[in-house]
């Protein structure tokens, strides 16, 4: 069985892909920061479809609870799968914040900077001892990286430098058969940001090929599918799931 990391995966995208991956037969580790229930019932819904998950809190903007987290995954990994390693992490966990560049505060910039980039550097760097030979990464990044969409400047500028740690990732991993690959989602319906209202996902709508936003679930599909062995040959990309967002 597969055993995969998923921060942020208490809610939204995270959740999602924790679901879709059980479904797959994957072991999930998923992360939480501040709503312990909510991963309680998400671990639930997994046991209750017969998978196995485990939810272990962090904060990814805290690095220096990161050697605690990882003694947190190897005890879970030997308590609950008997085994000492893992074989796929998702830099998932995130948050929105939008604000033109004229008023976004350096508290502002620093806390997405910790979350959206140095975070996932440093947590993979520590998690990297516990992951198989021949393992997966998958960085969670965002379409705006390619649109520019007014208000989320510093947001868009991490999730873009993190498309390039991804290739570098799959570079400096290589020689371990790791591989690395990037995902940007287009407007999907979850309460990031402060989630969606009807004007604005009409708008959004609009500018999307095929005419709606997305769902949790059309992104979760596409992380589970990657970490499958059908597409072992996929490393250093970085893959749009937007539905035509902007074309």
């Amino acid at each position: 069985m597969s055993i995969v990391i998923i921060t942020g995966g208490s809610r939204g995208l995270g959740a999602s892909a924790a679901f879709q991956c059980a479904k797959r037969g994957m072991g999930v580790i998923l992360t939480y920061n501040s709503n312990p229930a909510a991963a309680a019932k998400v671990v639930a819904e997994i046991e209750a479809a017969g998978g196995k998950a485990v939810a272990l809190p962090l904060d990814v903007s805290d690095t220096a609870g990161f050697a605690g987290f990882r003694a947190a995954v190897a005890e879970a990994l030997d308590k609950t799968w008997g085994r000492n390693e893992f074989d796929a992490l998702v830099n998932n966990a995130g948050y929105g914040l939008y604000a033109p560049i004229a008023s976004v505060t350096e508290e502002d910039f620093d806390g997405l900077f910790r979350v959206h980039l140095k975070g996932p550097f440093f947590l993979t760097q520590a998690l990297l001892p516990l992951m198989t030979h021949g393992g997966h990464i998958v960085n969670v990044t965002s379409a705006t990286t390619r649109v520019a969409f007014s208000g989320v400047a510093p947001y868009a500028a991490f999730k873009g430098g993190l498309e390039v740690l991804t290739r570098y990732m799959a570079k400096e991993f290589g020689e371990r058969q790791v591989r690395a690959n990037a995902i940007a989602p287009g407007p999907i319906r979850t309460d990031l940001g402060g989630g969606l209202d009807d004007a604005f996902e009409a708008m959004l709508a609009g500018q999307t090929a095929l005419g709606r936003v997305g769902e949790p679930d059309d992104v979760g599909c596409l992380i589970a599918g990657l970490l499958s062995e059908d597409n072992r040959w996929v490393n250093a990309q970085t893959i749009e799931v937007s539905g035509g967002y902007v074309i």
